[in-house]
């Protein structure tokens, strides 16, 4: 019998769970490795207070989940407790498969996306745990008959944005980053097994709107933060660079491993060795080698090490997809020049970074709002201007001089 402990969430309070399986999965080695994984990167680099993890993260999404579960429940929607179980458990794996400093080195160690790595983690807990995972499964992966489930744990409105928007901008100390989740989760309904929100919760939608856009533009996508993720990532390539060519780099083994893996083959997500060394990697592996990695013989290595370690980090400027091609070229020719570099190695120290700020899609997922006699509306028929809106920015990112 696992006894069923009470969390003290800082954003939310005391935080305890109705089912023994969470506590269980919460116990286990693939779920504690989250409390090594970051949950905002480097956004620390600006905001000194963002070093929450994920492991805080997904324990949030989970109580955020049991509140909409029951709200639900409250309006006559049918929910059994075995689909109870089962969503709340997808939301509290729903990012096991994060890698070292989450979205930052997404797809740089391993070409697989975090999604698809979640999924392997959820199968690899079933069998050491011996639970029946397959109704989280199939709802984590949009397979269940019931699409409101998936819908909470991933789309527009979903409990995962809910969290994070919430517990980035309390970590981070940007206010406007913070939505009435309360609100929202209050306003919600599931009309033919489908996810809708309660017209009267029109505006709170709209800030919950802002709120995320805000937070990609100010903490998210900050210059800084651009900056720093670039020369993290630049460290990453060089290192698989050396490893090809042999070269001894003071690394732990699964750093080793991934290091010298071939980065297009995109089916390893099936490795049994993969998944076991993937289990074994987070930010520590990787704040190890660049602090090593900073006296490296190898001076590009050694510069973007110590760099980042000490926080010179590169210059970031803005513009145009043309004005950035423009600035991008010059400062890697002068790079060339003054650092008697090849183009090959000025990529290490100059580049372009494009970004989508997604606010709102309309189309087949989008949110449906139900009006008071009962009948849905798209919300971009409701709010006209958040139609299909996103913005392209461009980042033209280089050493200082």
């Amino acid at each position: 019998m696992v006894k069923k402990r009470i969390f003290n969430d800082p954003v939310y309070g005391l935080i305890s769970f109705k089912h023994e399986s969470v506590y269980r999965i919460i116990d286990h080695p693939a779920f504690q490795r989250l409390r090594r994984i970051s949950q905002q990167a480097l956004s620390h680099y600006v905001y000194s207070g963002a070093l929450h993890t994920r492991f805080q993260h997904a324990l949030g999404a989970v109580h955020l989940m049991t509140r909409a579960l029951d709200t639900l429940t409250s309006k006559g929607v049918l929910i059994s407790d075995e689909e109870y179980e089962a969503a709340c458990i997808a939301i509290l794996l729903h990012d096991a498969g994060h890698g070292p400093f989450s979205h930052a080195l997404e797809l740089v160690l391993v070409n697989v996306h975090h999604e698809a790595m979640s999924y392997s983690i959820m199968r690899q807990i079933a069998l050491d745990l011996n639970l029946d995972l397959q109704l989280a499964m199939q709802i984590f992966s949009a397979q269940y008959r019931r699409p409101f489930f998936h819908q909470l744990v991933a789309g527009q409105l979903d409990i995962d944005r809910m969290d994070y928007l919430n517990r980035d901008s309390y970590y981070s100390g940007v206010a406007e980053g913070v939505i009435g989740y309360d609100r929202i989760i209050k306003m919600l309904d599931v009309s033919d097994d489908r996810l809708v929100v309660e017209v009267k919760g029109i505006y709170s939608i709209e800030m919950y709107l802002m709120a995320r856009k805000t937070m990609y533009q100010q903490v998210y996508l900050h210059k800084t933060v651009v900056a720093a993720e670039f020369m993290l990532i630049s460290i990453l390539r060089r290192m698989k660079y050396l490893a090809g060519k042999g070269e001894i780099l003071k690394v732990s083994e699964p750093l080793k491993y991934f290091l010298e893996l071939p980065v297009s083959d995109n089916q390893m997500v099936q490795d049994a060795e993969l998944l076991d060394k993937y289990l074994q990697l987070d930010d520590i592996d990787i704040l190890h080698a660049i602090k090593a990695s900073a006296f490296h013989p190898d001076r590009i290595l050694s510069r973007l090490c110590a760099d980042l370690m000490h926080r010179r980090l590169f210059k970031v400027s803005t513009g145009s997809e043309e004005a950035v091609k423009k600035k991008v070229a010059s400062l890697k020719e002068r790079l060339m020049n003054k650092e008697n570099l090849t183009e090959e190695e000025s990529s290490y120290f100059a580049g372009l970074k494009k970004e989508h700020l997604p606010v709102y899609k309309s189309g087949k997922e989008e949110i449906m709002m139900k009006m008071k006699n009962g009948t849905l509306k798209k919300l971009s028929k409701l709010l006209p201007e958040y139609k299909d809106r996103e913005v392209v920015k461009y980042y033209a990112i280089g050493m200082k001089y």
